[in-house]
């Protein structure tokens, strides 16, 4: 069968192959690689044709929402305006409707001036510049040929993109480390220059070349000089972003990374140099000469056909792609293995960890330390704790911005930690109520939690681990205590020491949470995680050693990914039925979908779209309503999950996302604070709703369609003065939904339940509303709104 391409969603394109900067560190000019000089200097116009066409084709193939293309070099500035502007025109040009572009240009800065800044301005072209720290850390590699240092010209780059009219394009800092840089000296350096991002890279090294070394620096110089940077970061409360810091904490918690340099994520990036020859990443240029090299061209070759490279298939294989020692490695989920390049040596090429294998472990421990998860506790030990003790969770702050309907990185990072806390307390007073059987399985969990605790965070952040313990202690015995066998299962794979954990099999599959399943007869199957992979030996001998149907991710923009988990038997904890396992159209339907409303969220609710972004892990398929309607759910006991029945339209599975996330960030609310007398047993009419509900339920509904609300208002702002049918349906909704709204929330303050807690989340309400219900609207927009209330009577929030 011919294996089916990975779609490539960035693109790196060198606009100009020379530099008008001596950087002694650049991989480009100072490495292995000499490539550069056979290379036309300025790419030609032909060229940008065809590689915008390919891009083109490339996205309308695999119905890409956007492709991110980054303007390199070399130093790109030097190809000139001209060029510049013919570059972005070619490719805006070549993508099919309904793909974004997103267009960025990476320079020293040296060049960078006012017309070219209005030219970028023009054509919407974001800019990231390099730059090391303070000029003692600067002038240690970026200076010119003779020697003149480059750092006040840069300077002035930054502080041109920080004036009011350019600072929308500014996309951040590049700082590469040198460990005889003081760490304090290039943040407070980089901080003052208030950047939207900063990137700390390792300097590319390998096994043939390593890295610097300073005596008496210790044996980790590299992850001691970026943990100084990370305490930094973390005092100012993390005033920029970064993405190694950011990939660090969302591994550890079993999410996608944001960096090709850390995580197992498959690499989506492929480099077109300035003769349209296509390249690996440029990275290679420092393991040996023509290390990058794929023999494929713009004019010959489709992407596809680029995707299907052995060196590129090597980036997307997930473990199955590390070293031995990698895959053994407790921290794997988190390293990834390293940088590929920094992986090199001249006897095995890759196959080797990376050559900062010892600085990426300890800055991984060094971080997960500062989030001081809960551990599983030990067979016997104490009772877990009550939720009020993680309350501490959230801080007044946090509470409040989620009381206005948003919650950003930081705050739903704190919800997630505290549930995941909460789903560990459940697991162990699950066990414990079960009479500690399967005391083999917990006894493993519990000695994972310390020897590979990335592995087990994964599998504890899977949202039906939650339900598992939660029908346990609900005394449903018809979730056998085999759930808690395969969570220690997965958990072993995870790890792969070569654990083995019996597991119960009924109805000829043996599930993994997090991972898949395999068939195999009914009886006790013996899950072993090696170092390469797992084997199961199932009761009557017979050994598999591959999943049969793995739990398939979809990777989004931005390169985070959600699970599509039409697998787990405890994925029916919604309120809807779900469907079986999704056939590879229904998958590809899926995966367009979600990335087409991934890309709306991000530009109709992008305050909401953040927390989304962090919390949300999980999408299980629902089946359709009667008549084919929308159907969507959020189940207490799963944290991270969202159930929906795939909807017509993009935009209504963006808004139905919006939605149910809505309840998830507020079911982990309520399971920290008391919003409300929970011994009010009085029932109370939603305006959307014919049916009295309790107090609980009309808070639920009135904080989700805070998040309903702003999406119609936001639709309706871009509708602004224009004609027609969608435009009218929009302000309807609008009208419609910010009434609705806004008498939830007096309902819910007069129903005097409230407790003070509860009574300030009530007002952060208000103050979302506030706006919302002071934008003017026609008076048919109104009148509309007002006859679907008498005439339909209760729509659903997507209804449309």
């Amino acid at each position: 069968m011919k294996p089916t391409p990975r779609p490539f969603t960035q693109f790196v394109v060198k606009v100009h192959s020379r530099c008008d900067l001596a950087c002694d560190h650049c991989y480009v000019y100072e490495h292995a690689d000499t490539s550069w000089r056979r290379r036309p200097k300025v790419i030609g116009r032909e060229v940008l044709d065809a590689v915008a066409e390919r891009i083109g084709e490339h996205a309308a193939a695999h119905r890409l929402p956007v492709v991110r293309v980054v303007l390199h070099g070399g130093e790109p500035l030097l190809a000139g305006p001209d060029r510049l502007r013919h570059a972005a025109e070619a490719l805006r040009a070549a993508l099919p409707p309904g793909c974004a572009l997103d267009l960025r240009i990476h320079t020293n800065g040296v060049q960078l001036s006012d017309a070219y800044c209005e030219l970028f301005a023009e054509l919407d072209v974001r800019i990231g510049i390099s730059l090391d720290g303070d000029r003692a850390a600067n002038d240690r590699h970026r200076r010119f040929a003779d020697g003149r240092s480059s750092h006040p010209m840069v300077l002035r780059a930054v502080q041109r993109l920080r004036r009011p009219e350019y600072r929308h394009l500014f996309a951040g800092l590049l700082c590469t480390v040198d460990i005889e840089n003081d760490p304090v000296a290039v943040y407070r350096a980089l901080a003052e220059l208030a950047p939207p991002a900063v990137d700390f890279l390792l300097p590319h090294a390998t096994w043939e070349e390593p890295p610097k070394r300073v005596a008496g620096s210790g044996g980790t110089p590299y992850a001691d000089w970026l943990l100084t940077v990370h305490a930094l970061w973390e005092e100012d409360g993390r005033p920029f972003a970064v993405r190694t810091f950011e990939s660090v904490h969302r591994t550890l918690r079993g999410l996608s990374s944001l960096t090709e340099s850390l995580g197992l994520e498959p690499s989506d990036l492929v480099v077109l140099e300035t003769d349209g020859s296509f390249e690996q990443a440029d990275s290679l240029k420092t393991a040996y000469d023509g290390a990058p090299e794929t023999g494929l061209d713009v004019f010959s070759h489709s992407l596809d056909q680029v995707a299907l490279h052995p060196g590129i298939a090597a980036r997307q294989t997930g473990t199955d792609g590390l070293s031995p020692t990698c895959r053994a490695c407790p921290v794997v989920r988190s390293c990834g293995g390293g940088l590929y390049a920094h992986r090199y040596r001249a006897d095995n090429g890759f196959d080797n960890p990376s050559v900062y294998c010892g600085d990426l472990m300890a800055l991984i421990n060094g971080i997960a330390g500062k989030d001081s998860p809960v551990s599983v506790p030990a067979p016997g030990g104490e009772p877990p704790l009550p939720p009020t003790a993680f309350t501490a969770a959230l801080t007044a702050a946090q509470l409040g911005e989620l009381a206005r309907g948003h919650g950003g990185e930081d705050t739903v990072r704190a919800l997630s930690r505290a549930q995941s806390a909460l789903t560990r307390a459940m697991l162990a007073a699950a066990w414990d109520a079960s009479g500690k059987g399967r005391a083999e399985a917990w006894a493993l969990l519990s000695e994972l939690d310390v020897a590979a605790p990335a592995a087990v965070d994964a599998v504890l952040a899977h949202p039906y681990a939650r339900a598992w313990a939660a029908r346990r202690l609900a005394g449903d015995l018809s979730v056998g205590l085999g759930g808690l066998a395969a969570l220690a299962a997965a958990a072993a794979v995870r790890a792969g020491r070569g654990d083995a954990v019996p597991v119960p099999v009924r109805g000829g599959w043996l599930h993994l949470p997090t991972l898949g399943r395999i068939a195999v007869p009914d009886g006790e199957a013996v899950v072993t995680g090696r170092a390469d992979g797992l084997e199961v030996r199932a009761s009557d001998g017979a050994v598999f050693t591959a999943l049969d149907q793995p739990l398939r991710r979809i990777r989004l923009a931005g390169g985070w990914t959600v699970a599509l988990e039409d697998l787990d038997p405890l994925r029916d904890s919604h309120d809807h039925p779900v469907t079986g396992r999704l056939s590879d159209g229904e998958l590809l339907g899926w995966t367009g979908a979600l990335r087409e409303a991934w890309e709306l969220l991000g530009r109709d609710l992008p305050q909401y779209a953040e927390g989304i972004r962090t919390g949300l892990a999980t999408v299980t398929p629902l089946r359709p309503g009667p008549d084919g309607r929308d159907v969507s759910s959020a189940a207490r006991q799963a944290y991270g999950a969202v159930g929906i029945a795939r909807p017509s339209t993009a935009p209504t599975l963006a808004l139905l996302l919006a939605h149910e996330f809505q309840h998830v960030k507020l079911g982990a609310v309520l399971d920290l604070f008391d919003l409300h007398d929970r011994a009010d047993d009085r029932l109370y009419f939603a305006p959307w709703r014919p049916d009295p509900r309790p107090l609980e339920g009309l808070l639920q509904g009135t904080y989700a369609h805070l998040a309903v609300t702003e999406y119609w208002g936001t639709r309706t702002a871009a509708y602004d003065g224009l004609p027609g049918e969608a435009a009218d349906r929009a302000r309807a909704r609008f009208a419609l939904w910010r009434r609705y709204t806004a008498e939830a929330v007096e309902r819910l303050v007069e129903s005097g339940a409230l407790t003070p807690l509860g009574r300030g989340f009530a007002d952060g309400m208000r103050e979302s509303l506030s706006p919302w219900l002071a934008v003017p609207l026609p008076a048919a927009a109104e009148r509309d709104a007002e006859r679907a209330r008498l005439e339909r009577g209760p729509l659903k929030p997507a209804e449309a």
